[in-house]
C-alpha cells in the first residue's frame, strides 16, 4: 500500500476515534499549543459513556472539563502542570497532580502512569508520509511507540518542524482530519519591574553563552537587553516570541554550541503566529523531545550554559519555591532544576533565578526568613547560583549562610530590608550589616516615605479644593 493509502484508510471522525477508548482507560494527550481540541471536544460532548477514564496532560490553553463536578465517575485529570483551568480542582481533590522533573515525564508517563491511549496533534502529511509534531514534541513524541492506540489530530495550522518531530503515518492507529488556529500565547507588554530585571540578567550574559529562557515577561524582557551581545546559542525547554527578534538578527547564530552547533534545540514553541510562521519549515531550529532536550548531562554539553528561570519565593538560606503557595498547588517544577543542574555542569555555565522583589502589589516580600508553611522547595540551596531583582544580583554558590542572607537582603524591596535583617539578628545573633549600611537602608526607606507623603498631601489638597468648588456651586444656586 502506498503512504497515501494507509492515511486513507486511517481517517475517521472525532466520534469513531474516541470508541476507541475504554472504561478505565488512562489517556495521555497533547498539551499547550498542540493540543488536540477537535477530538477532546468530542470526548467532552460523550463523558456520559465512559466510566473511570483517567486525562493525562500538562499546561493547557484552554478550559479543563474534566475539572468539572459532572466528569467525577465518568472522566478525571491527572495533571503534571497545575494552571489557572485546574488549581482549583487539584486543591479540591477533583483532579489529581503528579510531580516531576520535566526531562523525566516521558519515563514517568511510559512506565509508571502507563497510558493505553495518546491523542495527539500533527501537521498534513508531506510528500513522503511523514507529519510533524509541529510546537510540541516535548513527551507526546514517544507515546507513538508504546500507546497501544494512537489518534492524531491532523491540522494544517500545526508548523513542520525539524528534529526528531516526524512520524510516518503507518505509526498511527486513527487520524482526524480538522483545522483551527493553534492557541495563541502573545507577549505582554513588559513592565518597568520586568525590565530592570532583564537588564540584571543581561549584565550577567557574555557574548558567545548558550541560553535557556523560557516564556513570560522576565524572558521577553532579557531578550530585550540581549541588542549588544554576539554569537549566543539557544537550548531551551520552550520559548516565546522574544526570541524571533534575536534569531532574524543572527544575535541567536549558535556558531559557538557544542552540539547541534548552528542549530537551535527546543522541546516546544509557546508563542503567537510570530514564533509559528518562524519554526514553520526552518532548517536551523529543531524540537526534540523532553527527556534529550533536558537532560542535564545534555545541557552540560554546550559551554557557557545559562539558565533563567523565575520562582515565587526565596529564603535567607536561598531555598527556592516555583510551584506551591503553601499547601496549594500553583503550576509545576517543569525544567527549572534540569535547567539549574545542567547549567551548573557546564564549563563555565551559571544559572539564574529571577524574580520581582514583591508580589501582591508590593505587599508581600518574594525574599522571606522562612519559606511559606507546606510550600516544597522547587530547587535546594546548595543548587542555586544567582538570584536576580530588580534591585540586584545576588550571587550565592560558595558562599557562607550569613553572606547568602546579606546578599539577599540586599536585593529585597527597601520597605522590607528592616524586617529581613530583624529576622538575620534572630537567627545568627548578630547585626548583618554595620550602623552605616544601616542607615544607607533606611534613608531609601524615608526617601519613599516622603514621596508617598508628598503624593498623599497633593492629593488631600485637591480634593478639598475639588469639595470647595461643589460646595460654591451650590450655595450659587441657592
Amino acid at each position: 500500500m502506498t503512504w497515501q493509502e494507509i492515511y486513507q484508510s486511517k481517517l475517521v471522525t472525532a466520534e469513531e476515534a474516541i470508541k476507541q477508548i475504554k472504561n478505565g482507560d488512562k489517556v495521555v494527550t497533547g498539551f499547550g499549543c498542540g493540543e488536540p481540541f477537535e477530538i477532546l471536544r468530542a470526548l467532552e460532548k460523550h463523558y456520559l459513556d465512559y466510566r473511570d477514564v483517567e486525562i493525562i496532560n500538562m499546561l493547557t490553553m484552554g478550559h479543563s472539563p474534566w475539572c468539572d463536578p459532572k466528569m467525577r465517575g465518568h472522566i478525571r485529570l491527572n495533571t503534571l502542570f497545575a494552571s489557572q483551568s485546574n488549581r482549583a480542582a487539584v486543591s479540591n481533590g477533583d483532579s489529581e497532580f503528579t510531580t516531576s522533573h520535566f526531562y523525566e515525564i516521558p519515563d514517568v508517563i511510559e512506565h509508571y502512569m502507563c497510558p493505553r491511549v495518546s491523542v495527539v496533534m500533527v501537521s498534513p502529511p508531506d510528500e513522503h508520509g511523514y507529519v510533524s509534531f509541529g510546537t510540541t514534541v516535548d513527551y507526546t513524541f514517544g507515546t507513538v511507540d508504546y500507546c497501544e492506540i494512537v489518534i492524531a489530530q491532523v491540522n494544517k495550522h500545526v508548523p513542520r518542524t525539524f528534529g526528531n518531530s516526524i512520524r510516518h503515518v503507518r505509526e498511527f492507529t486513527y487520524f482526524v482530519e480538522h483545522d483551527e488556529p493553534l492557541p495563541q500565547v502573545k507577549g505582554t507588554e513588559i513592565s518597568a519591574v520586568e525590565m530592570e530585571i532583564g537588564k540584571y540578567c543581561a549584565s550577567l550574559i557574555n557574548d558567545g553563552d548558550c541560553l535557556q529562557l523560557g516564556i513570560g515577561g522576565i524572558p521577553n524582557a532579557v531578550c530585550a537587553q540581549l541588542g549588544g551581545k554576539k554569537d549566543l546559542g539557544l537550548h531551551s525547554e520552550l520559548v516565546g516570541d522574544g526570541v524571533v527578534p534575536l534569531l532574524e538578527s543572527g544575535i541567536i547564530n549558535n556558531k559557538r554550541k557544542n552540539i547541534h552547533r548552528g542549530r537551535t534545540v527546543l522541546g516546544a514553541a509557546f508563542g503567537s503566529q510570530i514564533l509559528n510562521d518562524y519554526i514553520n519549515n526552518n532548517p536551523s531550529v529543531e524540537l526534540h523531545p523532553i527527556d534529550y532536550v533536558n537532560n542535564p548531562v545534555v545541557i552540560a554539553q554546550n559551554d557557557n550554559m545559562v539558565s533563567i528561570n523565575s520562582c515565587l519565593q526565596v529564603d535567607l538560606l536561598g531555598q527556592v519555591v516555583s510551584d506551591t503557595i503553601g499547601l496549594s498547588q500553583f503550576s509545576a517544577v517543569g525544567g527549572q532544576v534540569d535547567f539549574v543542574r545542567g547549567a551548573t555542569m557546564s564549563k563555565g555555565g551559571r544559572s539564574i533565578i529571577a524574580m520581582p522583589a514583591t508580589a501582591k502589589r508590593g505587599t508581600v516580600s518574594r525574599i522571606v526568613p522562612v519559606i511559606t508553611e507546606g510550600s516544597a522547595i522547587t530547587t535546594p540551596r546548595n543548587d542555586v547560583n544567582y538570584i536576580v531583582t530588580e534591585y540586584g544580583v545576588a550571587q550565592l554558590k560558595g558562599r557562607t549562610l550569613k553572606e547568602r542572607a546579606k546578599e539577599l537582603i540586599k536585593i529585597a524591596h527597601p520597605k522590607f530590608r528592616p524586617y529581613l535583617m530583624i529576622e538575620y539578628k534572630k537567627r545568627f545573633g548578630e547585626a548583618p550589616f554595620t550602623a552605616e549600611e544601616q542607615r544607607e537602608f533606611t534613608s531609601e526607606i524615608i526617601d519613599e516615605l516622603k514621596e508617598k507623603i508628598k503624593n498623599d498631601h497633593k492629593k488631600l489638597k485637591e480634593d478639598i479644593r475639588e469639595n470647595i468648588d461643589n460646595l460654591e456651586n451650590k450655595i450659587k444656586k441657592i
